[in-house]
């Protein structure tokens, strides 16, 4: 069974501003190889998620560089992943953060933005602030602690606010170990 849980915001912005400006060692750093901006994204949703969905090819992962899926660390797959993830059949065992495109007013921390030139999506970024008339964000790549939106350089954008995390519940797991006395759920 698939249960909703609240995606932590402050978890993600705090991961985010903590590692802006360095590595956490548990990942491997993509900077020279196409860029760690998404990678990095992908680490604050882990932080403020739990949860990863192990499904290959189109779930969202990180084992190893060798051993992630794509939505991990592309930037066109985590957004297809997030906003693709909330409309599985109630049956799917998928679990894993879940969002979907909205306007820059509907934004809160912990939400992500990509940017755009000449219609590809090349960057994306976690949102780690909303103030009235801008955005701060938290960036690997060219890494940002904080940096206001609006210094950056960009065609086009979008927003990707985080509506909850999907999480995989044994329902018969718990209840065989409770009813034969082996464990508390």
């Amino acid at each position: 069974m698939i249960i909703t849980k609240r995606y932590n915001r402050e978890n993600a912005v705090t991961y985010a501003r903590r590692w802006a400006l360095s590595r956490n060692p548990l990942f491997y750093d993509f900077t020279g190889g196409g860029g760690d901006c998404t990678s990095f994204v992908s680490q604050c949703l882990l932080a403020g998620s739990c949860t990863m969905d192990y499904t290959a090819t189109f779930g969202w992962y990180y084992l190893s560089a060798d051993d992630r899926a794509p939505a991990w660390s592309g930037v066109e797959f985590l957004y297809d992943y997030l906003v693709g993830s909330g409309d599985f059949p109630s049956n799917d065992t998928r679990g894993g953060p879940f969002g979907r495109e909205v306007r820059m007013r509907q934004v809160q921390p912990g939400d992500i933005v990509q940017l755009a030139r000449g219609g590809d999506f090349y960057h994306t970024l976690l949102i780690s602030e909303v103030e009235r008339n801008d955005l701060l964000v938290c960036a690997h790549s060219n890494d940002a602690l904080d940096r206001r939106l609006s210094t950056y350089t960009f065609e086009t954008l979008r927003f990707i606010h985080i509506d909850g995390v999907r999480v995989a519940v044994d329902e018969e797991d718990c209840f065989t170990a409770l009813l034969e006395g082996i464990a508390l759920p």
